[in-house]
């Protein structure tokens, strides 16, 4: 009986309510959170003092969700005491765990999280055991205690069956088999893909003549072709273009400016050229012929004569115009999403349906609408900001609509996968849709996960809608894309040779590879942590910490299986390989740090060593990857992260020409051990396993699929043919007589 008395008076102790001593208790709560204020307030102000850096460098909204997480962290204890005083400790014990472990759950039951992301199931049996159990303990200890009556021991009893039987049906659903994919998902992927891209051949060219080419257009674009087209008609054809009538990046990226008349993109023109602080380059075409802008930036000229070199083979067939370069790798008209649908709904082409032939010539008076291009400092004001080296995601994030994810929400956690993120533009783990792989309006961790958002090199950038050419952008900026200059003049070229032969796909070295600088981005304070370089040197190299999800055998002649294995695992235990290196540590205030975490810069090599290698990774620096284009044409096959878009992204299709991978890199460790295979090592020397068989056969298909359509729509002449286009319609959408202008055979 003593026994029992001493359980009931524990009981309780933890239970009473509305006495002296659950009053007191809160009163000595309250003392010690206003004693943490009054410790931590003072050491903030002494590190504010010492590090000012912490603070220059935090966003504001970062204090902003300091402040409501603090509130409602303070309602949480302020509620949780109050309940506790009313209901007992044990009670509201009891309770909480029932409520995670019913979220934990649902959201491993029913909220669709993908295979590799489910919660651990023995975690969850153990949980579901140990619940019921401590609840029967405490309903025993309440039947005990004299202050509980009859109605509340009865009610108490029925919630405690409902809990049993909750718990033995969430232990059933729990244990049934969830995580074995059936058909292996890169294997669906490689299928789609050439599904993909057999319906966009069929469509890229579809006419077989000029009359039916013109056909097509004002089917497509609800317009008569520009003037001029029937020459860039046999231009495109007379070089075997793949491509005739498949142009809606061009139609997408000038939409657009059909709402401002042709005098405002003139003027703006004029304006942007004689700006010297905005880092543009011009080209002045007159007469079919053209010339570079004077005063260009010296370290950027190359790129305005490169074009020029690109234009050389057609401008004689072009109106005169001006044309505006980015000199910067990285796009910059990132417009406010309500004004560019504002835009868009405004810029309808004009109706060629109302019975009047259009007008086949350009006006003859183009050259005197447009204002000089020098000198470059004459501009009295710019319409670009400057914010390299600073975190721009509030700036670029205003592409996207208010109530967008990326707008929306902050994600603060950057230990943790964000499931919610990847989920729209994947297949299990794998990365099923590329150009909304690109859209950061549903992936607010984008944030840190990129150095162009985390602190560009250089961005100085418009929310105004303005005519600049850039070699890459991203979904929804408002740059308009033309071909990469330092593509068309082969700045990396594929070039093998005898000392480095580029050797079929299954005779090069069965490794991953990829070396470069750290180029993506400025670190002053950390900020490389988030950068993909860094991040890929450090998953492959140094990852001792944190755990990654491979998808594998759980042993010989047994299904698939997402297995979570130590960060180390893929190298020392799977037999994978992978040789990433960093060629240089630069663009950094905390470079030592980074050689500390990711080891000494390696031994720069000859770009040509590429080709001896099975696997190349490629991934965006500053700008668009400079080497893809390179890496297309050999046979070996491109694994490619990134968000920036070039001109022929249209043309590629990711698991027919390349393997596309998540800017995360969640996803490397389980394509690397689908292509290579996965052979683990037995007991004996003799014995091994193998969890994965090596997909040599799809590797060497995606390799040759992307070489083969890379030499067909990928070439100079290809770039030609584009380029030719763009600048035929932007000749028309600036000429005073636009909605008249057409081509009519």
């Amino acid at each position: 009986m003593h026994v029992v008395g001493t359980r009931i008076s524990i009981v309780e102790l933890f239970q009473r309510r509305g006495n002296d001593w659950g009053k007191s208790t809160l009163q000595l709560f309250g003392i010690i959170l206003l004693g943490v204020v009054g410790v931590w307030l003072p050491v903030g102000f002494v590190v504010y003092l010492i590090r000012p850096g912490y603070f220059l460098f935090t966003a504001l909204n970062y204090y902003h969700a300091v402040f409501t997480l603090a509130t409602l962290l303070t309602i949480t204890c302020i509620t949780s005491l109050w309940l506790i005083s009313r209901f007992g400790l044990l009670n509201i014990s009891l309770l909480t765990s029932f409520l995670i472990i019913c979220a934990t759950l649902t959201r491993l039951l029913f909220s669709g999280a993908p295979l590799y992301a489910q919660p651990s199931v023995g975690k969850l049996t153990f949980s579901l055991l140990v619940l019921p159990i401590g609840g029967a303990m405490l309903l025993n200890v309440n039947k005990m205690s004299e202050t509980e009556s009859r109605f509340t021991l009865s009610t108490k009893t029925w919630v405690f069956r409902l809990l049993l039987v909750f718990c033995a049906g969430s232990l059933i659903l729990t244990l049934m088999p969830r995580n074995q994919p059936q058909t292996l998902p890169i294997d669906i992927l490689i299928q789609t893909g050439r599904e993909q891209h057999e319906m966009y051949v069929n469509q890229a060219k579809v006419s077989n003549n000029l009359e039916e080419a013109v056909s097509e257009y004002k089917r497509r674009y609800n317009q008569y072709p520009p003037p001029g087209f029937d020459q860039w008609y046999d231009f495109a054809t007379s070089r075997h273009s793949p491509v005739i009538d498949d142009f809606d990046q061009i139609y997408s990226d000038l939409a657009p400016f059909r709402a401002y008349p042709p005098h405002y993109w003139r003027r703006l023109t004029h304006e942007l050229a004689t700006d010297s602080f905005s880092d543009i380059g011009a080209i002045r075409i007159r007469n079919g012929s053209s010339r570079a802008q004077e005063g260009v930036k010296p370290t950027h000229a190359w790129m305005v004569h490169a074009t020029m070199e690109m234009l050389d083979a057609f401008v004689k067939y072009l109106p005169d115009m001006d044309i505006l370069l980015n000199l910067n790798d990285e796009p910059r008209v990132a417009i406010p999403q309500h004004a560019m649908s504002e835009m868009r709904s405004a810029a309808k082409p004009a109706d060629f349906g109302n019975g009047e032939p259009p007008i086949k010539v350009w006006s003859a008076d183009r050259e005197s609408k447009w204002d000089p291009i020098e000198p470059v400092n004459m501009a009295p004001f710019s319409l670009f900001t400057d914010y390299a080296k600073s975190n721009i995601w509030d700036v670029a994030n205003q592409i996207c609509a208010p109530l967008s994810k990326a707008r929306s929400e902050r994600a603060w956690n950057r230990r943790d996968l964000c499931l919610d993120c990847l989920q729209p533009h994947s297949l299990e783990q794998f990365v099923s849709d590329w150009t909304l792989a690109a859209d950061i309006c549903h992936q607010p961790d984008l944030k840190n996960l990129h150095g162009f958002f985390t602190s560009p090199a250089s961005w100085k950038t418009s929310q105004h809608l303005v005519p600049l050419f850039s070699q890459s952008s991203l979904p929804g900026f408002g740059d308009i894309l033309f071909p990469s200059p330092w593509n068309y003049v082969d700045k990396v070229k594929y070039e093998p040779s005898t000392a480095h032969p580029d050797v079929p796909y299954l005779e090069k070295k069965n490794t991953l590879f990829w070396i470069g600088a750290t180029s993506e981005g400025i670190s002053i304070n950390g900020e490389w942590k988030g950068m993909t370089r860094q991040r890929l040197m450090h998953l492959m190299n140094n990852n001792s910490a944190t755990a990654v999800t491979v998808l594998m055998r759980s042993g010989a002649d047994k299904g698939f299986k997402y297995h979570v294995v130590d960060g180390a695992a893929p190298r020392e235990k799977l037999g994978l390989q992978a040789d990433v290196y960093l060629s240089d540590v630069v663009r950094c205030d905390d470079c030592e740090t980074q050689e500390q975490e990711l080891g000494n810069p390696a031994k720069r090599i000859s770009f040509q060593e590429h080709w001896k290698y099975r696997y190349l990774f490629d991934m965006d620096g500053a700008g668009f990857s400079g080497r893809f284009h390179a890496f297309l044409q050999s046979h070996s096959l491109p694994f490619k992260t990134g968000l920036f878009r070039q001109w022929y992204d249209p043309r590629l299709t990711p698991w027919h020409h390349f393997v596309p991978q998540d800017v995360r890199l969640h996803d490397v460790w389980s394509t690397l051990g689908y292509f290579s295979g996965i052979t683990v090592q037995g007991g004996s020397k003799e014995s091994t396993s193998v969890l994965m068989e090596a997909h040599e056969e799809e590797g060497a298909y995606i390799a040759e699929e992307g070489r083969d359509w890379a030499q067909k729509s990928l070439r100079k002449e290809d770039m030609e043919i584009y380029f030719f286009r763009l600048l035929l319609e932007w000749g028309r959408l600036t000429d005073d007589q636009r909605d008249q202008l057409g081509f009519d055979p």
